[in-house]
């Protein structure tokens, strides 16, 4: 079991990674970042990962929810989805967002160093935006406590900006307040995902360049 201490209401856990604040206005950016490409970026990233009726799915780094609510359309009403984020406010947003939609989704500030999940517990594990927030040892620890919640014959999808140097959409999101700058680039993140123990890692074609889609299994 993993145990979590209740935080008060708002607080954000302690964490080496960048905290995002500005909830409220992160799907307007997402959109102009993207040119107004962000929802068929998600239809790809769940055409990707698959969730599949009745499974288990964690979205880690789940921000205002929208992929986590997408998850669970497809994961269905037997199906689980659990979000977690550092941020209170992306909690919040996603929260009211689940709410409007009708969707069972379990939101929960929490981190991906220290996942509040017993170990097994989840088919599908997905991170997107999100690993490059990270310091490179949270990232190495992160991803082997996704490891650890993840049953065997599961998979992991990790989404991100592609490498180094930055891509112009990369440097632009750099500058927004709270938005990490490590982007490890795919070849870093396969390395780190092969030393956390994971098999089967493969980098999935897009046509957007600027991105990287990275598959893995435990």
């Amino acid at each position: 079991m993993h145990h979590r201490t209740t935080l008060p209401q708002g607080e954000a856990p302690q964490t080496a990674g960048k905290l995002i604040r500005w909830a409220r206005y992160y799907d307007a950016v997402s959109w102009l970042l993207s040119f107004g490409q962000i929802g068929r970026i998600r239809r790809l990233i769940i055409e990707a990962a698959e969730p599949a009726p009745g499974e288990k799915v964690l979205d880690v780094g789940c921000g205002t929810g929208t992929l986590a609510i997408a998850a669970k359309a497809k994961a269905g009403p037997a199906g689980e989805v659990q979000g977690i984020d550092a941020s209170p406010e992306m909690i919040q947003v996603a929260r009211r967002k689940a709410a409007r939609a009708g969707a069972d989704v379990g939101f929960q500030v929490g981190l991906i160093e220290e996942l509040p999940f017993d170990g097994g517990r989840f088919d599908l594990v997905t991170s997107t935006m999100m690993l490059h927030h990270l310091p490179e040892d949270l990232k190495r620890k992160g991803l082997a406590e996704v490891r650890r919640v993840l049953k065997p014959e599961s998979r992991l999808l990790v989404v991100d900006f592609a490498s180094q140097p930055q891509s112009f959409v990369g440097l632009l999101a750099s500058l927004l307040p709270g938005h990490g700058r490590d982007h490890s680039g795919a070849a870093r993140i396969k390395a780190m995902l092969v030393d956390a123990g994971f098999g089967d890692v493969e980098q999935l074609p897009t046509k957007y360049r600027q991105l990287m889609f990275v598959r893995a299994r435990p």
